[in-house]
């Protein structure tokens, strides 16, 4: 399994069928709205179109210089989504990434796409000199866990958050 750098803004990867990871446009707003919603309601989210309009706007923004994103597609089709954020942390002098969102489409599971936007999201973290590069998913991702069990490992953190104010 291995991204192939096309060019510094695409990656390719072989696998069952041709997957190449690309960072999200703004021509991309029509394939990137479903496949986060779709993202969103695995996690039993929904989110006013105000969040969709903001995050896809910060997403191409090139202003914006910590949130980021690749779309993977299969030919025409675009079958999954990454999002990740480069951000400082007080154990370390470079910044890290943290990998936000992750969904490949149900009829692309199983077929390398996940471990490729993971892959891409490694390679802009190490380009960015921001290699730790780490990420949190509900207990009952059960497939998700099997691939991050193979492409990460996981830590003994516990997430807990503010209640809402």
């Amino acid at each position: 399994m291995k991204l192939v750098r096309l060019e510094s803004a695409k990656m390719t990867w072989k696998s069952e069928f041709m997957i190449e990871i690309k960072p999200i446009t703004a021509d991309d707003r029509g394939v990137w709205t479903p496949l986060w919603r779709a993202y969103l309601n695995y996690y039993e989210t929904t989110l006013p179109d105000a969040i969709y309009e903001s995050s896809f706007h910060r997403l191409v923004d090139p202003r914006t210089s910590s949130y980021h994103g690749f779309l993977a597609w299969d030919g025409a089709d675009a079958v999954g989504l990454v999002h990740y954020i480069f951000h400082m942390h007080g154990w370390k002098i470079e910044p890290v990434t943290y990998l936000q969102d992750l969904y490949t489409a149900p009829n692309a599971r199983g077929k390398g796409v996940g471990r490729a936007l993971i892959e891409a999201v490694y390679a802009a973290a190490d380009a960015e000199g921001a290699p730790t590069v780490y990420w949190m998913t509900q207990d009952f991702n059960a497939a998700g866990r099997r691939l991050y069990d193979k492409v990460g490992n996981l830590t003994p953190f516990i997430k807990y958050q503010r209640p809402n104010p």
